[in-house]
């Protein structure tokens, strides 16, 4: 069968390149910043439209079969790979300038402080500055601002990121907090009253042991489930399913609006910041 009129994507070439080159989906996925089934979904659609097998399957582990290490090996391949990541990034380059030429502002940050912080202020910065057309992409990772079309990112740590030049924004403070009925139904009036309390973890370094020691009673801290993001972390808490260690500038208008109260008047300094 002629396979002259079959005309891949560009992005399934660039996945099955990197997927590839880096022997997995899931690795490809992290590099390419998409999840493993998409990985999986484009190289299955390029398979499908070559008649070939170029990733043989096992559970969850994947390996390229000799016609897909042929087709990455070969000099045709790897100029192809070359070539198509010189144009993928000149593409996105130039869509990039174009939408700033158009008064487009790309603005990534986190999905916590999207959700928690900067979605509630939305309207006043549409007021404020009528002629910016703002695009918000809500990410964890660090992103390739030349690449990914961004202009300014929003990220939490020390700022100590090489090859960017990194502006402290604001420091924050750490607090226990929880819903009204929630701290009446436990009778949260000491610290060592949060014991009998279902405690909700994150990922930043001033965690509940933390908290308990600076509380004075550090012995016996229960464990709890552990929610990888902030935002994820205080909807739970607003739907009555424990305490959380919330970070200031994340709770504050859940605290103004009176939905979330802070049942001990002691904080952590974060170590991290904006």
């Amino acid at each position: 069968m002629s396979l002259n009129h079959l005309k891949p994507s560009l992005r399934a070439l660039e996945v099955f390149e990197s997927a590839a080159r880096m022997g997995g989906f899931t690795s490809a996925g992290n590099e390419l910043g998409i999840t493993q089934s998409a990985v999986s979904r484009q190289v299955g659609d390029l398979e499908a439209m070559l008649d070939v097998t170029l990733f043989q399957r096992r559970g969850a582990h994947v390996t390229v079969t000799p016609t897909g290490k042929r087709l990455a090996d070969t000099p045709t391949g790897k100029r192809l790979a070359e070539r198509l990541a010189v144009a993928l990034k000149d593409m996105r380059a130039a869509v990039s300038e174009a939408a700033r030429s158009d008064g487009m502002v790309t603005l990534s940050m986190l999905p916590s402080v999207a959700a928690k912080w900067f979605a509630p202020r939305l309207g006043r910065f549409v007021t404020a500055h009528p002629q910016i057309d703002l695009r918000v992409s809500a990410s964890r990772h660090l992103v390739d601002f030349e690449v990914e079309g961004v202009d300014a990112a929003i990220r939490y740590g020390r700022g100590s990121w090489p090859g960017l030049a990194a502006q402290k924004l604001a420091s924050e403070t750490v607090s226990p907090v929880c819903t009204p009925s929630y701290a009446e139904r436990l009778g949260l009036s000491e610290p060592e009253d949060l014991i009998q309390a279902t405690l909700l973890y994150g990922d930043i370094p001033e965690d509940w042991e933390a908290w308990f020691a600076v509380a004075g009673c550090a012995e016996n801290v229960p464990p709890g489930p552990r929610l990888g993001d902030d935002a994820a972390i205080l909807q739970a808490v607003l739907d009555h399913q424990g305490v959380a260690l919330g970070r200031s500038r994340l709770i504050e208008d859940d605290l103004e609006s009176g939905k979330l109260v802070t049942p001990f008047d002691i904080r952590l300094s974060a170590s991290h910041a904006y």
